[in-house]
């Protein structure tokens, strides 16, 4: 069985997105891979290098004015020296973010990691869900409830904390987190018939 190398690089504002990301953290970790979860607002060297070494990089942020947050900016601008090497070409990438509005505009989030993704070269795995809660016989249980197709969106309520993210915007991250791993498998599998 092959164990692929997952990495989330997020930034959390006040605690919902840090929730998000663990849970598609452990999520992936049971799906097989080897997880590690850096916070991009205090990255070291040594988790740079981890980002390096991983099979697939999970891009996370809150959605603040219609983009990702300043911090994961910064950091988004500091890959620059993995750009100019080629470090991440070829990596897997997908992205989650969290607003307190339905909406939010987290769309463009979700596209910011994506372009992001396509400026290293790497390939995007997204949901792979279709929505949910958008019919009389759905419900805000239903997985991707707020019916995002590039990533995982999440909403929490702008006056609570992150015990508050929506049980079914976990999930819908945990869905990601193996979906990714389950895409790395496969995509090193295939590197590594078409190498013999």
């Amino acid at each position: 069985m092959i164990t692929p190398v997952v990495s989330i690089a997020y930034h959390s504002g006040y605690g919902h997105t840090a929730v998000l990301a663990e849970a598609l953290g452990q999520a992936a970790a049971e799906a097989g891979a080897a997880v590690h979860v850096i916070k991009v607002d205090t990255i070291t060297e040594a988790e740079w290098e981890l980002l390096d070494a991983s099979d697939a990089i999970v891009f996370g942020s809150p959605t603040y004015m219609g983009t990702a947050s300043g911090a994961f900016h910064q950091f988004a601008e500091a890959t620059s020296k993995r750009w100019f090497t080629d470090a991440w070409q070829d990596k897997l990438a997908a992205g989650f973010t969290n607003s307190g509005s339905k909406s939010g505009d987290k769309g463009h989030t979700l596209q910011f990691f994506a372009t992001l993704a396509a400026q290293h070269g790497m390939h995007w795995v997204n949901l792979g869900l279709k929505p949910g809660w958008n019919a009389s016989t759905g419900s805000e249980y239903d997985l991707n409830r707020l019916g995002f197709f590039s990533g995982a969106g999440a909403q929490t309520n702008s006056d609570q904390g992150p015990e508050a993210v929506h049980k079914a915007d976990v999930a819908t991250a945990e869905h990601l987190g193996r979906r990714v791993t389950e895409t790395a498998r496969v995509f090193l599998a295939g590197k590594a018939a078409v190498a013999i």
